[in-house]
């Protein structure tokens, strides 16, 4: 074998592709099938800007480097670009052929402005005159500068000549007739995507706007004609760190971050393939080649349709619903602060609701008894009930001290408005680390109960977001253990203040202690394996790519233990390898929830140890971040979370298994009559214990009273 490793930015393209697989199953609902069909786009757009464009300045600045599997940069643009184009292929015929085609068959109609009636094109003339084109601003490109193309905002182009006989009064077409003239319009962000065309009885018809302003725009340019139009999309290069050593203001360096990412260098460009002329004059004035450009027949971005969802006809056309169950463990009126005393309590969302994580914050902020509350942010998505939380918090005269995580890729703006916020409200707020992203996910409250403070601590491993935990698949723990509270007071002096790191118990912190935690449980793993009873580790993240961890691994495998990886996204590791990986498995699962929650389990010789985290394990998370890695203690959680992570493995719909050669094959199952599908495993078995709950009798006693 050549390589110990697969390529990072190959192996993350195949996580796409597992999307688009599902967007291909022609068993899912149409609107499910559109929104895989969406989230590979999306995945695409943070894909080019970030990693594209690191192995772009790669490839100037050290272009005969060689990286762990054997790929210079050159080589891995150029297989970059093909699997790419591959997967776009793929993803438009997917749209344009089969998805749009069915949704036509249940009446709900995409139409493109040459197939319009009569009544359709005049109303969508009108419309464009009335509601479109007074916010639309064109742009010329023959001035001395080109103008500004924003990153990722949608444009339309068009080729102009004069019409004959008409004089525009203009030098602006003299000159030889070699040189294009091309005019650009931004699609303005704010404007409804979808517009609904009168139709016959029955139907529903709709175009998109893109569309209409692509037809109709030509009236931008009284006296000349578009000959050709176009609509394009650019990714720029957005991998900017903030300059934290420059000594200025960090929120103003954070803004000077947003404004480079709007105007940096452009990585690639999707289009509508209808102006060849067009193309070549933007790939000359944006400095981009053939293999940079992403070429549809329809629509450029399947993520426009997605409002069809919040029609009546859409919602048919979805997964059925799926409630958020209130936990069972917790009671819903009064607050959690006798049951914590007692016990851990787990929260696995979006099965359970995210309510009781912002009950636990909103009651804490309102207890007369609280003193403090800590707390870091990553993301917490907008109008956070999270945020009114603690500026009432703050109000109510407790200390609020807030870790904001202004660094947060494409979050940075959000936070820092509401660092601003927080500030204003009173809360102490703390910017993040020098050179370090603060991506643990902790919140402390302290109490005062009878003669002593008691605190009670919060740990997930997704982010503080009440949005995204609809949609994200994650796991918390409520605690008011000792010795984690202790840890977590070290934790909260490191991160905010000038304290040095001392010994924690239980919790495990990246940079610092973390990783050696990690490798030291392998090799412990390792060292209590033999024939007879071979060691197991089993381990759920979203991505692999530590070479240290995966070589670790791989010795784990040749010393006989059983390795089980559920892996969402990047593995650089190559399983199943003899001699090296041959005991190590790789799954990984694409469903309606995105898998987010971190889970690691140690056999250690018949006294298993679990752990969640707020960290994968790659180099970014284990050595540059601020993670936290903590231990499930409590009996029954450690039970609840063991047969989470047992699920995953026993998936037959949604599974895929990663092969030696890089290619993922789905799961098959020798019993087809029951297929296994885990997310559906586990909302039924939180049903069943939401519905065991509401009839279970209540604690309360019936007084008789005298009529």
């Amino acid at each position: 074998m050549e390589n110990r490793f697969f390529n990072r930015e190959l192996s993350w393209i195949e996580f796409n592709g597992r999307v688009l697989f599902q967007a291909l199953r022609k068993d899912l609902p149409l609107m499910e099938r559109l929104q895989f069909l969406a989230i590979v786009s999306s995945n695409f757009d943070e894909f080019f800007q970030v990693r594209v464009a690191s192995v772009k300045r790669m490839l100037t600045e050290n272009p005969r480097e060689v990286d762990v599997s054997g790929l210079s940069p050159e080589l891995v643009l150029k297989q970059i670009s093909a699997r790419a184009h591959q997967i776009v292929r793929i993803q438009q015929n997917c749209l344009m052929n089969d998805v749009l085609k069915k949704l036509a068959e249940k009446n709900l109609v995409y139409v493109r402005p040459n197939e319009f009636n009569e009544q359709q094109n005049e109303f969508a003339l009108n419309y464009f005159k009335n509601e479109v084109y007074p916010l639309l601003t064109p742009l010329r490109t023959d001035a001395q500068e080109f103008p500004h193309i924003g990153n990722l905002s949608f444009y339309a182009a068009f080729l102009l000549s004069p019409i004959a006989g008409i004089r525009t009064g203009s030098s602006d077409f003299k000159g030889s007739d070699e040189a294009p003239r091309i005019a650009l319009v931004q699609i303005p962000s704010g404007i409804q995507r979808i517009v609904w065309l009168p139709s016959e009885v029955g139907k529903k018809e709709f175009t998109i706007v893109d569309d209409i302003i692509s037809q109709y725009g030509t009236q931008l340019f009284p006296g000349l004609e578009a000959k050709e139009s176009m609509l394009f999309k650019v990714a720029r290069d957005a991998d900017f760190a903030v300059d934290e050593d420059s000594g200025h203001n960090f929120i103003h360096e954070m803004e000077k971050v947003l404004v480079q990412r709007q105007s940096s260098f452009a990585v690639q460009m999707s289009c509508n393939d209808s102006s060849d002329a067009i193309l070549e004059f933007l790939m000359e004035k944006l400095s981009l080649k053939e293999e940079d450009v992403y070429r549809v027949c329809g629509i450029i971005d399947p993520g426009v349709l997605l409002g069809l969802r919040d029609t009546e006809d859409g919602a048919k056309m979805s997964f059925p619903e799926w409630n958020h169950f209130y936990p069972a463990s917790l009671p819903q009126e009064d607050t959690y602060w006798e049951t914590l005393r007692q016990r851990d309590v787990l929260l696995h969302v979006p099965y359970e609701s995210y309510d009781p994580v912002i009950k636990f914050i909103s009651d804490a902020a309102d207890d007369s008894s609280v003193l403090a509350i800590k707390m870091t942010l990553y993301r917490t998505g907008r109008d956070s009930p999270i945020i009114g939380a603690l500026k009432r918090a703050a109000r109510n005269g407790k200390q609020v001290v807030v870790l904001v995580e202004l660094k947060a890729r494409f979050d940075e703006e959000r936070n820092i408005a509401w660092a601003n916020e927080l500030e204003n409200a009173g809360v102490t707020v703390i910017y993040g680390l020098v050179n370090l992203k603060v991506h643990a996910k902790i919140m402390m409250v302290m109490r005062r109960e009878s003669d002593t403070i008691r605190r009670y601590v919060h740990l997930a491993t997704g982010n503080y977001n009440p949005k995204t935990a609809k949609l994200y698949s994650d796991l918390s723990l409520f605690t008011s253990n000792y010795e984690i509270a202790n840890d977590a007071t070290q934790f909260f002096n490191v991160v905010t203040g000038y304290s040095t790191l001392q010994p924690m118990n239980l919790l495990g912190m990246a940079p610092v202690t973390m990783k050696p935690k990690i490798l030291s449980m392998i090799q412990r793993e390792i060292d209590r394996s033999d024939a007879d009873h071979p060691g197991l580790i089993v381990a759920k993240m979203n991505s692999l790519t530590h070479e240290e961890v995966i070589d670790a691994l791989y010795k784990a495998s040749q010393a006989g233990v059983k390795v089980l990886l559920n892996v969402r996204g990047i593995c650089m590791l190559v399983p199943g390898v003899k001699g090296l990986s041959e005991n190590i498995k790789v799954i990984s699962i694409v469903d309606r929830y995105l898998e987010h929650s971190r889970i690691f389990y140690f056999q250690n010789g018949g006294n298993p140890e679990l752990y969640l985290a707020s960290a994968d394990w790659m180099p970014r998370n284990l050595d540059r971040r601020v993670e936290l890695m903590f231990p499930v203690l409590d009996k029954n959680v450690f039970k609840e979370v063991k047969d989470i992570l047992d699920t995953y493995f026993k998936d037959t719909e949604n599974a895929q298994e990663l092969m030696e050669n890089g290619l993922w094959q789905p799961v098959s199952s020798e019993n087809t009559e029951n297929p296994v599908r885990a997310q559906e495993m586990l909302y039924k078995k939180y049903k069943r214990k939401s519905d065991a709950a509401e009839k279970a009798p209540k604690n309360e006693f019936e007084v008789r009273r005298k009529d």
